[in-house]
């Protein structure tokens, strides 16, 4: 039973993940997650703080 609801979602993510719209949302989404988690990680706050106050 719980085997068979893996597959099944397995299956569908599968079917979800080689639509080409669902690519380009997921790519979007994917920069926009990582452009937060960088501004959120202190060691790279810091580069980019140190660049900032170059300029």
């Amino acid at each position: 039973m719980l085997f068979e609801t893996a597959l099944q979602f397995f299956v569908t993510m599968n079917g979800i993940a080689t639509s080409p719209f669902m690519l380009v949302v997921l790519a979007v989404f994917g920069a926009f997650l990582g452009a937060k988690l960088v501004e959120v990680i202190p060691f790279t706050r810091r580069i980019i703080e140190r660049r900032e106050a170059q300029e």
